[in-house]
């Protein structure tokens, strides 16, 4: 073999390795989740996160197919050393069906001080009518949660989630920096109360485009702070379409 030929084969190792170590996958199946649609996953997909956070490159945590109960899920970037972790979802992620579990929470799914996070398609089901049937009797119940939030992060992109009966507020994006929100389907009955599609607060560079929002509270509601807000081609209703502050 000749030295071009040995240094080319090396070359083709290195650069092997190299892309290999830079799309590292980490299934949530591997950390213990069960897609049986009975099983506690929280503590699994807590796991994933933690071990795509010790990783300085590139990461894909993946969700196959079927149905992961979730529990309130916090997944904390302050001490991540990833700034490019990819959530691949090809499942749905469902609220306990006991409201009381996530219900006395304010957020269902957070995400809190964590940059260059990207969520791909999926599907989260808060299982909300349980609650709101509990509000409309007037019995003493909880205030509900909200089903995915970011706080104080930056760099974020959704494409492709669908988020369906959350208890409360579907998406909020809240003291955030340059979030991407595109394709996403949002589904509540029109009855259902605070169900507010995506919620901006305190935000700049938000952009959401090619949505469906379809709720019983607003569209896409803005909150005082948020500046370079971005929205085309968002069809709402029902619900109380784009409110800005207290204006419809």
């Amino acid at each position: 073999m000749s030295m071009f030929q040995i240094l080319f084969v090396t070359f083709l190792h290195y650069f092997s390795v190299s892309i290999l170590a830079a799309n590292t996958t980490y299934n949530v199946l591997s950390y213990g989740a069960t897609a049986n649609g009975k099983s506690d996953c929280t503590k699994a997909f807590e796991a994933a996160w933690g071990a795509a956070c010790a990783s300085s490159s590139p990461a894909t945590i993946y969700v196959p197919r079927g149905r992961y109960i979730l529990g309130n899920a916090y997944f904390d970037g302050s001490t991540c050393k990833n700034n490019a972790i990819t959530i691949q979802i090809d499942g749905t992620l469902s609220a306990p069906s006991d409201y009381n579990a996530i219900g006395n929470n304010v957020h269902w799914l957070k995400f809190i001080r964590v940059t260059g996070v990207s969520i791909r398609g999926g599907t989260l089901d808060g299982l909300g009518p349980n609650l709101w049937a509990c509000k409309a009797s007037g019995k003493k119940c909880p205030q509900g949660a909200t089903s995915l939030a970011f706080l104080n992060s930056n760099k974020l992109s959704i494409n492709g989630l669908t988020s369906i009966n959350s208890q409360m507020f579907h998406i909020v994006v809240h003291e955030c920096r340059d979030a991407n929100l595109q394709n996403i389907k949002i589904f509540a009955p029109d009855e259902s109360p605070n169900t507010d599609g995506i919620h901006i607060g305190r935000s700049s560079g938000v952009s959401i485009t090619n949505s469906r929002i379809a709720t019983g509270d607003d569209c896409i509601s803005v909150s005082p702070g948020t500046s370079n807000l971005f929205v085309q081609n968002v069809a709402c209703g029902p619900g109380h379409g784009i409110s800005i502050g207290s204006l419809g």
